[in-house]
């Protein structure tokens, strides 16, 4: 009896140091190991009398394998609405064969009406959208728009992050903080610049705008980057923290000098609650696109929910970060992409990671589907 009791206490003892090792254990960082191939939609393709195109924002029903894509068409073509399809990826050839749309649904307001179109009260520009397995709803983020120099016409039209069912029927939306409440001052959130990234983490919700609030410092230039943040809510809507996201400098002059550009973080993708996966993207004339994939950190940053200037004298701890992929590495050609999203797991254990090109209806742009094969998830 005593020898049982003995090894059994050694046993458990065993069990407990092991436990510990595990949870001591250094995580693994995040890296793409194979592209699995791309895929692309027919431009402005017609289904079931709409246009698509301009695909923000995707993800995947890991039940079903349902693929849900929304469309910031601000009713140029159609109302807000979002469509399901299939991507088909076969888990043990690690190759993407392709891509198929199966429906389209209308957003609608609370009112069960369908979005007004651009420049009118009320309406929507979805730039993001998730799938939730724990209400199998959906999520989306609307950027909102408000007037500035070269439009001021434009009414404000606040950010949103809205629940609705797969009906397309609205359930509701999370509280948004008032720092980030759009203005028709040089106050509050930029035009163009409001929710991009939107994700699920294993025990909440996290959202980013896509650059700085006026209050936080100007937009990124070739020789400085900028702040935007990234708001956390728990899985009952609560609003629990702002984080310090660093944008990086532009990568590349416009051409001519005088040129144009435009971009910043296009979307957030969680790996568990403190990691997440950050698009950066730009968009610089006379020479396209740039994109690199970052994983960044929450754990360690100062919560600034209550600071209305990231610019004062007062120090706070950023989110950290490090480069994961550069898609223009080796001279690519990239397109808009603006979409992350977790595809199956492969039968060698990697995750595959899905990247989105928004084709802005352009006729020089495409809608195109990257996969890659990803440890470290």
């Amino acid at each position: 009896m005593t020898r049982a009791l003995l090894a059994l206490a050694m046993a458990a003892g065993l069990g407990t140091v092991q436990a510990r090792a595990a949870a001591a254990a250094p995580v693994e960082d995040i890296r793409v190991t194979h592209f699995l191939g791309e895929q692309h939609l027919p431009h402005r393709a017609q289904f079931q009398g709409t246009t698509v195109g301009g695909l923000s924002g995707i993800d995947r029903d890991p039940l079903t394998g349902t693929w849900y894509f929304v469309s910031d068409d601000r009713d140029r073509y159609n109302p807000a609405r979002y469509y399901t399809g299939r991507l088909d990826i076969n888990p043990l050839t690690r190759r993407f064969e392709g891509v198929s749309v199966t429906g389209v649904t209308t957003l609608l307001r609370p009112d069960g009406t369908p979005y007004p179109g651009y420049g009118k009260p009320d309406a929507a520009d979805p730039e993001t959208i998730r799938f939730d397995p724990w209400s199998r709803r959906l999520l989306w983020g609307n950027e909102g728009d408000r007037p500035e120099e070269s439009a001021p016409d434009i009414p404000v039209v606040e950010m949103s992050l809205r629940w609705v069912d797969r009906g397309g029927h609205d359930r509701g939306g999370l509280p948004i903080p008032a720092n980030l409440k759009l203005t028709n001052t040089t106050s509050g959130p930029r035009r163009n610049a409001g929710f991009e990234g939107l994700t699920f983490t294993p025990h909440g919700i996290a959202a980013i705008v896509e650059g700085p609030r006026y209050e936080d410092g100007d937009p990124v230039t070739t020789e400085r980057g900028a702040l935007s943040r990234i708001t956390v809510w728990d899985r009952n809507g609560r609003t629990r923290a702002q984080y310090a996201y660093p944008v990086e400098r532009l990568p590349a002059a416009p051409v001519p000098p005088t040129g144009k550009y435009d971009g910043g973080v296009s979307e957030l993708l969680a790996v568990d609650d403190d990691r997440l996966l950050s698009l950066e993207r730009f968009w610089i004339e006379g020479v396209g696109y740039r994109v690199k994939l970052y994983e960044i950190n929450l754990r360690g940053a100062t919560n600034v929910l209550g600071r209305n200037s990231l610019t004062g004298a007062t120090p706070y701890r950023t989110v950290t970060k490090r480069l994961v992929h550069d898609f223009n590495a080796g001279g690519a050609a990239v397109q808009n992409l603006e979409s992350l999203a977790w595809g199956p797991r492969l039968a060698s254990g990697e995750r595959v990671l899905v990247v989105g090109s928004d084709d802005n209806f352009d006729d020089q742009e495409i809608t195109q589907f990257l996969a890659f094969a990803v440890r470290g998830c």
